[in-house]
């Protein structure tokens, strides 16, 4: 039996065990959808009144009760402040650096999952396409049975076959906007982080700068 024949033996299987398969990927996809939807929910905050009390902290130096109040707070652009002011003592270079590797760490955890969504939206269609191809060819297979109900039984076939693609596009679809979304809103995490890490940056630079003057030192 040479390739093809294999392949047309492979495709006796049918469309079905492609219908289960996209069953599984769809479970995958919603689990992971829930799973990110609630991480980023948690990682959420309003930035804005983060960084006015951050500021009014500095004015006060009250800077080690905000490091008390935030310290277990799972926001990334909190927690990318945070990382700032533990090396408030060390300058201006480390407290960036500090922010810097934190914001790459929240990155890292929030991508994680994210590359199963993209994945699945890019791919899942060609897994439907491909039981849909298996599909076709073994309804034509059972239409060289010349018996009365071949006819029936290649339609059922077909019918099986194509919406094994449709299947592939409802489970993709959704993966997809999911990923577009879930992408955006880290951009807005991310940028959140970036207006909190400039603020410590500016707040640290302005009480070295008043350390250094010496008319305030008057």
């Amino acid at each position: 039996m040479d390739l093809s024949g294999h392949f047309v033996a492979f495709a006796q299987l049918g469309a079905g065990w492609v219908l289960w398969l996209l069953i599984g990927l769809s479970v995958i996809s919603i689990a992971v959808m829930i799973d990110r939807a609630l991480w980023f929910r948690r990682r959420d905050t309003d930035t804005e009144k983060f960084t006015r009390e951050l500021k009014g902290a500095f004015e006060r130096n009250e800077i080690e009760r905000i490091e008390t109040k935030y310290k277990d707070d799972p926001a990334i652009s909190v927690q990318v402040a945070m990382a700032g002011l533990a090396e408030r003592d060390h300058g201006p270079e480390a407290v960036a650096e500090a922010m810097h590797g934190e914001r790459a760490r929240w990155r890292t955890a929030a991508d994680r999952n994210l590359i199963i969504l993209g994945t699945l939206g890019n791919n899942v269609p060609f897994v439907g396409l491909f039981g849909t191809v298996l599909g076709v060819i073994n309804a034509f297979e059972h239409l060289r049975e010349k018996t009365a109900m071949a006819e029936d039984v290649t339609l059922d076939l077909i019918a099986e076959a194509l919406a094994a693609t449709a299947f592939g596009l409802m489970v993709a679809i959704p993966a997809v906007v999911a990923f577009n979304y879930f992408s955006r809103k880290l951009r807005v995490l991310l940028g959140g982080a970036d207006q909190a890490a400039h603020t410590v940056l500016s707040l640290v630079h302005g009480r070295d700068a008043g350390k250094l003057d010496p008319k305030k030192a008057d």
